[in-house]
């Protein structure tokens, strides 16, 4: 089961995902990174409580790569748990993604893009 939140603030929105992101739940996740394109240019991803990713998660995330820098949107992951930032590593998410491991790091670079 997965919960997200999503909140305007200053001049970002912040997706908070709580929980767990399978193939049933990764419709929420991509509804929200779709919302959430449509309406800012800069993205902050908390998965501070998310303690499982699927395949079909991490294809979200992969899918809006292209879309969002065809766009100028910059998007910015923190507060991955070890086993999550392992999934992500595995698949060299890292490399292609911009992932920080704290808020203020990653409105530092959110701001900077």
């Amino acid at each position: 089961m997965v919960k997200i939140d999503t909140i305007s603030e200053d001049n970002y929105h912040l997706i908070q995902v709580n929980g767990e992101i399978d193939a049933s739940s990764s419709i929420e996740l991509d509804a929200a990174l779709k919302e959430a394109s449509e309406n800012t240019s800069k993205i902050l991803i908390d998965l501070t409580s998310l303690e499982y990713i699927s395949s079909a998660g991490l294809g979200v995330f992969i899918s809006y790569l292209e879309e969002l820098k065809k766009k100028e949107v910059s998007l910015v992951i923190f507060g991955l748990k070890e086993k999550v930032h392992e999934v992500f590593e595995i698949l060299g998410l890292q490399h292609l993604m911009n992932i920080v491991e704290t808020k203020e790091e990653a409105v530092k670079a959110v701001n900077e893009a």
